[in-house]
């Protein structure tokens, strides 16, 4: 936690070295928001207090939300200041947005909003998400299940679109990811548990 602090920068709100960082970063602040005691994160004067977690994650919302205003998809890239999107790294800024708000941070709805909808244009009716370009179809099953849990999570599930993601991704649950396994696993699992229970006990 001392780290990602400390490396964040103090103007932007930034955590380096992309957005997938950062939304990955937010996330873990906000799992750590109010259950950490930050007596003990700063103790001893070891390390000078640069500042509060929650002080951390606002500012790093406030820099998902300036980004997100740069963009023409209402999306995210790589860099801060790109004007292109992906629905991979959308889908992590996302999810670490929806942390910080479940968490209690102030977490502006058009920010949200315009990403659940970019990740919807990105869904196709089949279920297939396309990597970027904001027109559904043709990515990967981890694409799917990205666009599923940030539907389900954000409470956002689109009446056509949600059951066709949930429909392909319980139709291959014997699907073995082999170049980004382990990132594959963690939205599947999650999109599974969140959207149909009895496919996740099976998986």
């Amino acid at each position: 936690l001392r780290s990602m602090i400390k490396s964040q920068d103090a103007n932007t709100g930034y955590l380096p070295n992309s957005m997938y960082h950062h939304g990955f970063a937010m996330l873990a602040l906000s799992e750590a928001y109010g259950t950490v005691d930050e007596s003990l994160l700063w103790e001893g004067g070891k390390e000078a207090k640069t500042r509060s977690i929650g002080a951390a994650l606002d500012l790093a919302v406030r820099c998902a939300s300036t980004s997100q205003k740069k963009n023409r998809w209402g999306g995210w890239r790589y860099n801060p200041d790109a004007t292109d999107a992906d629905t991979s790294v959308s889908g992590a800024v996302l999810m670490g947005l929806l942390a910080a708000r479940n968490a209690g941070m102030d977490v502006p709805d058009e920010t949200v909003n315009n990403a659940i909808e970019y990740l919807r244009r990105s869904t196709g009716r089949d279920g297939s998400v396309a990597y970027s370009g904001g027109i559904g179809g043709g990515g990967s099953l981890n694409l799917t299940a990205i666009s599923a849990l940030t539907a389900a999570v954000s409470r956002q599930r689109d009446p056509e679109k949600f059951p066709a993601t949930m429909k392909r991704l319980t139709s291959e649950l014997e699907h073995r990811e082999t170049t980004y396994a382990e990132y594959f696993r963690y939205y599947m699992a999650q999109a599974l548990f969140q959207g149909d229970y009895e496919a996740w006990q099976k998986w």
